[in-house]
């Protein structure tokens, strides 16, 4: 399995991602669609994308019931994207059921990984908000376990995690890390973050980068800044 760089078109219309995605006439990144793009455009963005030769990352993050997140996933099995995510919260039935649903009667499917905890959530808010008192990285620990329990490929997690969620669920199982940012940007509402290079040498497979690269005056400049640092 390669590492890559996925690029987080947070974007709220198609005209805006598009223009976004014309800049790059080279390579074609690997791009997150994400709610606010997906619920702006619907699914044809995701086909419109697609067809233009990207790997696509849904990221809808779906908690529900076991038999409604099940359907759900069959139904976006249907777009051809290469990766989606549930939230690990939802428990290991949800997960199991959302591998049902997302499998398609050739046995083929996108990579599917959880969300363990959010990168924009502290210990302190997980103590006084979610009443969740275990240190974080023991949470996100277990809520790897219950993902590879459950049959899923890998997890969502804090960079600064990623190292320690392959010593316990395998060097195979999938760590997609968001918050990454260079070492002289702005964190934004990231709060566990780390650069593309300290993603690569704590074992990231694959890193999320959104405003530092969306933002920048040359996102291709940036996007190849990102592959550098990160696969060398």
């Amino acid at each position: 399995m390669g590492k890559d760089v996925i690029v987080a078109c947070d974007f709220s219309s198609k005209a805006e991602v598009l223009g976004f995605l014309d800049r790059f006439t080279g390579v074609k990144p690997f791009v997150k669609i994400g709610m606010e793009l997906y619920y702006a455009e619907g699914p044809s963005i995701v086909r419109e994308i697609k067809k233009r030769g990207h790997r696509i990352f849904l990221d809808l993050k779906l908690h529900d019931i076991p038999n409604t997140v099940m359907k759900a996933m069959r139904v976006l099995s249907r777009l051809d994207v290469d990766m989606c995510n549930l939230h690990a919260a939802g428990t290991r039935a949800m997960m199991e059921a959302a591998l049902q649903g997302l499998t398609r009667e050739d046995g083929t499917r996108p990579i599917l990984i959880a969300v363990t905890q959010l990168t924009s959530t502290s210990q302190e808010a997980m103590t006084n908000e979610l009443l969740i008192d275990r240190p974080i990285d023991e949470v996100v620990m277990s809520y790897a376990l219950n993902a590879k329990l459950a049959g899923l490929d890998g997890v969502v997690c804090s960079p600064l995690e990623a190292r320690k969620v392959h010593e316990n669920c395998g060097s195979d199982f999938i760590t997609v890390t968001p918050g990454v940012r260079f070492a002289d940007g702005e964190k934004g509402d990231q709060v566990r973050v780390m650069t593309p290079a300290q993603a690569k040498e704590i074992g990231s497979d694959y890193i999320v980068v959104g405003r530092p690269i969306t933002a920048s005056p040359d996102p291709v400049a940036a996007y190849e800044r990102c592959l550098k640092d990160f696969i060398g």
